[in-house]
């Protein structure tokens, strides 16, 4: 355990983390706790206003997310499983809320935000949590963390010291997966292309589980897997930092 135990913190776990993946959210927040932080998550706590924002609905984007900053205003500091979130807080709010009574308060929320990975290494100073996995791990870095925070040494930071895991390297690890949250749709065939790429680079390692930052990243890599009938698996990595990496689910 490192000596944070006087740190609380905030869990915002994002949108398709509370709707699709809440073992992603109870994985981030038992991990926070065994590094003695104290987690609370608001009654409430949706979504960060990124969907809207990127479809160009600002007006509503900053209703979201001013509902948003009123209850992360006393959270201490403020964790996200998810660097496409965290980017949006950090570097966006500013211009969503610049001008507006909100100002300040953005200011404050974004200077206390972060992703959970470059929380742990950068704010607690750990680099090994205690995990464990018996197999051969390649990482993709997902786009927004990559080149909005920096992430990417945090996360191989970490996975360096999961016990009897082999980190193998991955081409094109800083290449995009094809996502892109509403790209994905307006752009399908090029989403498809980008996914093929990845895909191709994954089927090239020796990997048997993909790890990633983001929850969507992971969707859209997994889909991909399965339909092509892979037996590499794709996970948040915060489940393999708190073992809790379910072997069942394909």
């Amino acid at each position: 355990m490192s000596t944070s135990a006087a740190r609380h913190a905030t869990l915002f776990v994002s949108c398709i983390v509370d709707q699709i993946y809440p073992e992603i959210g109870l994985a981030t927040a038992e991990l926070l706790e065994r590094q003695g932080v104290r987690v609370v998550v608001p009654d409430g706590l949706t979504c960060c206003g990124q969907m809207a924002f990127n479809a160009g609905f600002r007006a509503e984007a900053a209703q979201v997310a001013a509902r948003t900053l009123e209850q992360l205003r006393d959270g201490g500091d403020i964790i996200v499983p998810s660097g496409s979130c965290g980017a949006m807080i950090r570097h966006l709010y500013h211009e969503l809320f610049a001008g507006t009574p909100q100002a300040a308060l953005a200011e404050h929320v974004m200077r206390n935000t972060y992703e959970v990975t470059e929380y742990l290494v950068d704010v607690l100073g750990v680099s090994d949590v205690g995990a464990r996995y018996a197999g051969k791990i390649a990482y993709h870095d997902a786009c927004h963390g990559l080149r909005f925070i920096g992430l990417g040494r945090q996360a191989r930071t970490l996975l360096s010291h999961v016990a009897d895991a082999e980190i193998v390297p991955l081409a094109g690890c800083e290449q995009c997966c094809g996502f892109g949250g509403l790209f994905a749709i307006k752009q399908r065939a090029i989403s498809e292309a980008m996914l093929a790429d990845k895909l191709a680079d994954i089927a090239s390692t020796t990997c048997d589980l993909l790890v990633t930052g983001d929850a969507s990243c992971m969707t859209q890599i997994a889909g991909g897997l399965s339909r092509r009938g892979s037996a590499v698996r794709a996970r948040h990595i915060v489940e393999v930092l708190a073992n809790s990496v379910d072997a069942r689910r394909g």
